[in-house]
Parts: C-alpha cells; sequence; structure tokens
C-alpha cells in the first residue's frame, strides 16, 4: 500500500483525493463510502465516480454558520438526491451539545478535547472519524465492515482513510486501518 502525502492541504487535493479513495475502496472490495461536505460540491463530485457504491454525503447540521442556515445548496442537493446518496445531516458528533458548554460556560467539553486531539493528525482526519459516529449512528453505514472516510481543511477534500465505523457511545471501538491520503503541513 501506498500512502499520498499532499504538499498542503484544501481544496486543490479534491481530485487526487477522490481517485485515491476510489482505488483503494476497489482493492479492498470497500463498498461504504462517506465524505464530508458543506455545499454539496466535493459530494456531486464524489457521486459523480463512485458509482454502484453506498455513499453517504455528510453535512454541516443546521445552524453550523449561522441560525437556521443550510450550507447544502438546493441544486446540490437535488442532484445528489436524483443519484441515490444518502445524505446526512444531524448534530456533530464532536461538538453537539457540549459546544453550548463551552460557549456559554468557557470551558471545555470531551468531545471537543477528543476532536483537537484527532486534529493532530490534521483537520480532515478528525472529520473522517466524526462523521464515521455520525454516519454508523444513523444506520447508514455497518459498525462491523470497513469503509472509507474521506474529508477535508476548510473545503474541498485532502484526506481519506480506511476505517471500520463505530457508534458514537462505542468510539473506541472505531478502528483506522490505514491512511490513504492526508496534507503534510497541519
Amino acid at each position: 500500500m501506498e500512502y499520498t502525502y499532499f504538499d498542503k492541504s484544501g481544496p486543490a487535493n479534491t481530485e487526487d483525493t477522490l481517485r485515491l479513495a476510489l482505488s483503494r475502496a476497489r482493492e479492498l472490495d470497500i463498498k461504504n463510502i462517506m465524505v464530508a461536505t458543506a455545499s454539496g460540491a466535493t459530494a456531486v463530485k464524489a457521486a459523480g465516480i463512485f458509482s454502484g457504491f453506498n455513499l453517504v454525503a455528510v453535512t454541516h447540521s443546521a445552524g453550523f454558520s449561522a441560525k437556521d442556515s443550510q450550507e447544502l445548496t438546493a441544486e446540490n442537493r437535488k442532484v445528489l438526491e436524483k443519484g441515490g446518496v444518502k445524505i446526512l445531516t444531524c448534530q456533530h458528533a464532536l461538538g453537539g451539545v457540549n459546544r453550548a458548554a463551552r460557549r456559554k460556560l468557557n470551558t471545555y467539553q470531551m468531545d471537543e478535547i477528543i476532536a483537537y486531539t484527532l486534529r493532530t493528525m490534521g483537520q480532515g482526519f478528525k472529520v473522517c472519524l466524526e462523521m464515521a459516529l455520525m454516519a454508523a449512528d444513523a444506520g447508514l453505514v455497518s459498525v462491523q465492515q470497513e469503509a472509507v472516510a474521506i474529508g477535508g481543511t476548510g473545503s474541498g477534500a485532502d484526506t481519506a482513510v480506511v476505517l471500520t465505523p463505530a457508534n458514537a457511545q462505542d468510539f473506541f471501538d472505531l478502528k483506522v486501518h490505514e491512511i490513504i491520503c492526508k496534507p503534510r503541513n497541519i
């Protein structure tokens, strides 16, 4: 297995990340693919290449960027739904109610401490693990099968991993088997 390390993080790596993730999923006969997406643009690109897979697009929760807002555009939602992509919009596994405690009481809770720890491997790495918890909790991926998770730093995709998801209450059962690609400059 060859790993790819990008010189810089960010959306410029999206095409390569998706291509590398597809190649590894095929090599390992993995059918469950999760991709982080805010506006839906990255998920639309993924939908174009992950035909025949169980593709789950994991969005930001409603209200993430502004009250009552949803970053997934109506146009991209239509494209994804038409392509049979499952769309997951829910509370972030590592940031929900505990984030409210930090904002209100100025104290960090365990989920955000875990998130900061995971970011030592990069923002996209943290995103990959977090959405694996979210997709497992929603019943969209199995906790008994390996999956590929694709995340990014800011926008686009720059990180892909092979993992076995877990439900949030079983977080420590989540297993990262391989890092397909990630940025070096975290």
